[in-house]
């Protein structure tokens, strides 16, 4: 019994990792995946740590292989797929806080996460597109996480919360016996 939990949690991270990468490459053809406006399709699947703890392995697999597709190369491997992680634990450690059974606070960590790290990323980059951390500044770093953030905040609350309503409604939560 406890290898086929096993083998269901590794399963369940594999498809999410897949179709956070395949979200994020469509908001990509459309030019809203990278750089200081965001709007990844895939940030809504953050919100599935709140029904299992396999969707955080899941989720930050999924955002280092959607990664490898960014201008911003190995910069926004480390700190995007860092943000991911850390926002997916969030999600689950705040997923008991409920106000009329829905998490309305599940979405904050994605939105604080990639606001703060991935602000701090765009902050770090010169115009030539050299990261380093001499190149910060707060006014860089503002800009970046306002933008960032927002485009999170619009993306996990508008498509997050109705995914974890339609996901709930649903019986896939008790078929996969989560």
């Amino acid at each position: 019994m406890k290898n086929q939990r096993k083998v269901r949690d590794l399963a369940i991270s594999a498809v999410i990792a897949a179709m956070y990468a395949v979200l994020t490459y469509l908001a990509a053809a459309m030019n809203l995946a990278y750089g200081g406006v965001q709007f990844r399709f895939s940030e809504a699947l953050t919100i599935l740590p709140v029904f299992t703890p396999a969707a955080i392995p899941g989720l930050t697999l999924g955002c280092l292989i959607a990664n490898l597709g960014s201008p911003l190369g190995i910069v926004d491997w480390i700190f995007g797929t860092l943000a991911s992680f850390l926002a997916a634990f969030g999600v689950y450690l705040v997923r008991n806080i409920r106000w009329k059974d829905i998490p309305i606070f599940a979405p904050l960590p994605p939105v604080l996460c990639n606001a703060m790290l991935v602000g701090l990323e765009i902050a770090c980059l010169s115009d030539a597109g050299v990261f380093s951390f001499g190149n910060a500044s707060w006014g860089g770093f503002f800009a970046g996480a306002i933008s960032v953030g927002l485009g999170q905040l619009v993306v996990c609350y508008a498509l997050g919360i109705p995914l974890f309503l339609a996901i709930r409604r649903s019986k896939l939560p008790t078929y996969l016996g989560l």
